[in-house]
């Protein structure tokens, strides 16, 4: 029967997505695994995958699903989608994405697909496109530096407040300040942050700011109300008191609102998503964070800088990269260890399409069509709640129940107060026809207005929302960038240029360990742009958003049964976040337990960088368990902290398979010892793609783990963000994990705050992980994992003849990943690991993870996406350098002038006429046939850190550089 049904499935088509996702055919399969000496897939599981963990039956999911009948199924879950016209405002606007934006970066491979610049040679396009995100965002604040994105605005208003402790000197309270305007989600995230950092909340009017003994203050501006606060004399208030401010400003309103930078503000903060990016349902949209130049080492995320490459030409890189929580643990100031690198560079996009004069456009008819209804509320006797405005009015004294109506009989949705007031914000989308209908909703039908009549009267009074000292009198985007694509024609150039310049997997496989670069099928991806999708209010009601309920519902389903755990929260929109939430979820199940003095986190030394810092952001103590010589926890050592720590044991955070890339045959001892202190287990799922459909963290001891939506799961990096990190839990904790203050959702307490700003984090890019797991189905999950093993285990035997292999499992094998050690290399030969992923960009590659989890070493993961052909290609590239190690081994090359230390060679090194270097141009260049049959050109030479890192330019270059 098994038989026939596999067989009526192939009739259907149904295991063609499972192909095509995977890389190896049948015949490739098999001569790999003669190379390994095993003789078939289930004995490579068998010696990899330590039986006591090893899933003895197949996952109950449905078969697998052909492309076009999954797509057919989501399309008719969009459809239970209601996408009325919206005026809720708080923080999401409809707004119009430009086509040639759409279709060229949102919708293109090459921009999405690719990795965090952490190789800039390779990366200089998205490089410029975030330090044109940069450059907007310091234009708009006034501030003096800003950073590449953050998560979304509530948590940057997050990370604003732990800056302002960290930074203040002065002042010694453990206070922070929250005006009572400020977004009701931003508020619920700093809660629950300031809670673990042990920081007293102090929430009341904006004018009372200098009133309190405080570290730091947020406000809002304009309000979440609408009201538009002059913030000179509350800046300077604060100011007076050593307060540091944080502003979260709508960037949209700062292109006619002075900017909080020249008006004293320390920090600034908020969201680009009204600069082109759909509302999705709440994300993944692009935060910013802006501050003054003092506090340029403090400032959390990524910073694009300016610097010089080998041959003194100007490039970009990622700045002050050692601040990234990768290396810094539990001394890092931020977990944070992504990005939404593909929004923000929509939204800088945004900007160098508009341009200022497009965005004042913009801007003022927004605000114009608010002044327009404006005055006909108040001709018509409605009462607005404040005297400033925007793009939001807030109507106090009206019958909300009567307006609601009308407004759903127009497919409508407004705000509703629990007071009874009714807000509406207006946005980009707005047009005449549209305050047509807000009359008739907000007025009734016999209002008797014109838009047009009342147009020609505010022109004619001069009547503004925007008090006179908050108007905006400086220029911004200034720089050429933004002043010269105007044409779609150079536009599109533009975009392509950029583009060209960057190396993603449309290119060549990018090895990177950790980080499971696999195919983001394009069948996948074509549901995030459906409006059904796309133009969803995160807080639209809940009888418009079914379809995606549903969708989210079905989700989390597979991935209880994928993980093993009873519950998903898919609030989190990052791992690190994940890694946090989970984390969090801990501590409040024990405080509910009366164990809220639990607060040491035993983390193994091989550990990603993000879990010390994650629990050091939970207020937990960090304890490290040492690794034996073969890269396994140290049960002794575990065993001994545990005893040591058992009273105040809160939890341990493991990475299964290990950071090394082996399955550690003790994971299940490990889970034993810590549940015997009364501990808990936190997993972290960065490494599931070596476990889907062959183990569940649920079922051999895990708790808690987050999940990389866009590792294991098909999200794409987009160039370093966006990224989902949803946790999986065990019953007892499934009460504790994130609330949400605006979307509550069922059986979660609560008052457990939220970790992000929207309930369900990235919303609109989980059709992705949906389709990905439709389309595979159990069967084409296990084999997706079964193949990134043994793509992993053949590239550690065909290289593990040139280079040490360092760690390997107890049956001599390794997981989805495998670490080659470069350092006895380097003592032979003085090559490092850096030259030779530097070395990787001749012959077409990213390189692999460098010096991490171990310095001195090179970490490689195919995924199961990747051909035999390009693992061959990629093995080749590798032999084909360690045998020119060999010739500065020997002293052919000097240990100073060889293709390794030059890399990567550039088009103006072969023209160079002074060419003194002992190996000839087309070596340099084209060290493969499989490079001269299609050559990716580095758009750098060997960039300079140091040089970057001492003169931090972190802006557009001046006209200067352009006109030299």
């Amino acid at each position: 029967m098994a038989h026939d049904t596999r067989r009526l499935a192939e009739l259907a088509g149904h295991d063609a997505f499972i192909q095509r996702h995977n890389g190896p055919r049948a015949a490739d399969t098999a001569r790999m695994l003669e190379t390994l000496g095993v003789d078939g897939i289930d004995s490579l599981i068998e010696k990899t995958v330590p039986a006591a963990i090893r899933l003895d039956r197949e996952l109950d999911l449905d078969p697998p699903r052909s492309e076009a009948e999954a797509l057919d199924y989501l399309k008719r879950l969009a459809r239970q989608n209601k996408v009325h016209k919206t005026y809720i405002g708080q923080g999401y606007y409809n707004t119009h994405l430009p086509a040639v934006i759409q279709r060229n970066v949102l919708e293109n491979p090459g921009w999405y697909t690719a990795y965090t610049p952490y190789q800039p040679e390779i990366a200089q396009g998205r490089l410029e496109g975030l330090l044109n995100f940069q450059q907007m965002v310091m234009d708009l604040t006034g501030m003096e530096l800003a950073n590449a994105s953050l998560l979304d605005e509530a948590t940057a208003a997050a990370e604003a407040m732990a800056l302002c402790k960290r930074a203040n000197k002065k002042v010694k309270s453990n206070a922070f300040f929250v005006a009572d305007d400020v977004l009701p989600q931003t508020l619920d995230v700093v809660r629950t942050r300031a809670y673990y950092f042990d920081f007293e909340l102090i929430v009341a009017p904006a004018a009372e700011v200098a009133d309190h003994d405080v570290f730091g203050a947020l406000l809002q501006y304009p309000g979440q109300s609408g009201e538009i606060h002059d913030l000179t004399p509350l800046l300077a208030a604060a100011r007076a008191k050593n307060i540091m401010t944080c502003v979260a400003a709508d960037l949209m309103s700062l292109v006619l609102l002075a900017e909080p930078g020249a008006l004293g503000a320390d920090i600034v903060v908020g969201n680009t998503q009204r600069f082109g990016v759909p509302m999705g349902f709440g994300g993944p949209h692009a935060a910013y964070f802006a501050t003054t130049d003092k506090l340029k080492r403090s400032i959390p995320g990524r910073i694009i800088g300016v610097s010089k490459d080998a041959r003194g030409n100007q490039a970009l890189r990622m700045a002050m990269q050692t601040r990234e929580q990768h290396i810094r643990r539990e001394k890092a100031t931020s977990n944070i260890c992504t990005a939404q690198a593909l929004l923000a560079n929509i939204a800088g996009f945004y900007a160098v399409y508009h341009g200022a004069e497009g965005l004042r456009t913009i801007a003022t008819r927004i605000h114009r069509l608010t002044t327009i209804l404006a005055e006909a509320l108040t001709r018509k006797g409605i009462a607005l709640a404040h005297d400033s405005w925007f793009d939001t009015l807030r109507l106090t004294g009206v019958d909300a129940g009567k307006i609601h109506g009308r407004a759903m009989t127009h497919e409508v949705n407004l705000r509703y107060f629990a007071d009874g007031d009714v807000g509406v914000s207006l946005d980009e989308t707005t047009t005449a026809h549209d305050l047509d209908v807000l009359f008739d909703v907000l007025m009734g039908e016999e209002h008797g207005f014109s838009v047009s009549a009342l147009d020609e009267a505010i022109a004619d009074g001069g009547i503004s929302g925007i008090p006179a000292a908050c108007r905006r009198d400086s220029d911004f985007l200034s720089h050429p960038n933004f002043r010269r694509y105007r044409s779609e024609t150079e536009m599109l150039r533009y975009l392509k240029r950029l583009e060209n310049k960057d190396l993603s997997l449309t290119h060549a496989m990018i090895p990177l360990g950790s980080c499971t670069m696999k195919l983001n099928a394009t069948s996948e991806m074509a549901p995030i742009t459906w409006p059904e999708f796309a133009n969803i209010h995160p807080f639209a009601p809940k009888d418009q958003t079914a379809g995606y309920l549903q969708m989210i519902d079905e989700l989390a389903a597979f991935l209880v049964e994928i993980t093993g755990y009873e519950h998903i929260s898919m609030q989190p929109n990052s791992g690190a976040q994940g890694e946090y939430a989970g984390l969090v979820a801990i501590r409040r199940y024990q405080a509910a337990q009366g164990q809220g003095h639990r607060d040491v986190c035993l983390i193994p030394s091989s550990a990603h960088g993000t879990n010390p810092a994650s629990a050091a952001m939970a207020h937990m103590k960090v304890v490290v368990v040492e690794c034996d010589a073969d890269g396994n926890i140290d049960l002794d050592d575990l065993r001994a902290k545990a005893e040591q720590h058992s009273e105040a044991l809160s939890a341990i955070m493991l990475t299964y398979p290990s950071t090394h890339g082996v399955f550690e045959e003790g994971v299940r001892e490990a889970c034993e010892i810590v549940h015997r202190h009364g501990g808990q287990v936190y997993i972290d799922g960065a490494n599931m793609n070596a476990q889907v459909g062959l183990a569940r963290p649920g079922d051999f001891g895990g708790d808690v783990s987050h999940l990389n939506l866009h590792k294991t799961f098909c999200i794409p990096h987009g160039g370093g963000g966006p990224g989902m990190g949803p946790i999986g839990v065990k019953a007892h904790l499934a009460p504790y994990v994130s609330n949400h203050v605006v979307t509550p959702l069922p059986g979660v307490e609560a008052d457990c705050g939220a970790v992000s700003a929207a309930a369900f984090g990235s919303a609109s890019i989980l059709p992705i992980s949906w389709a990905y797991i439709k389309m595979m189905g159990a069967r084409g999950l296990r084999q997706a994992t079964e193949l990134a093993i043994l793509n992993a285990n053949y590239i550690a035997a065909r290289l593990g003849e040139h280079y040490p292999v360092l760690y390997r499992g107890r049956n001599g094998t390794v997981a989805h990943e495998c670490i080659i050690d470069i350092r006895p290399l380097k003592e032979a030969s003085g090559i490092s690991e850096e030259d030779i992923a530097k070395r990787l960009m001749d012959y077409g590659f990213h390189a692999p993870t460098m010096s991490f989890p171990v310095p001195g070493t090179l970490m490689v993961e195919p995924t199961e996406s990747e051909s035999l052909y390009e693992i061959d290609r990629f093995c080749d590239a590798m032999i084909g350098i360690r045998e020119e190690i060999a010739r500065v081994e020997s002293g052919e090359w000097p240990a100073d002038n060889n293709p390794l230390v030059h890399a990567p060679h550039t088009q103006a090194d072969l023209m160079d006429a002074g060419w003194d270097r002992p190996y000839s141009r087309e070596l340099g260049a084209f060290p493969s046939e499989a490079v001269k049959a299609g050559k990716y050109w580095p758009a750098a030479n060997r960039v300079d850190n140091v040089h970057g890192d001492r003169h931090l330019i972190c802006s557009c270059p001046s006209i200067d550089n352009y006109r030299d």
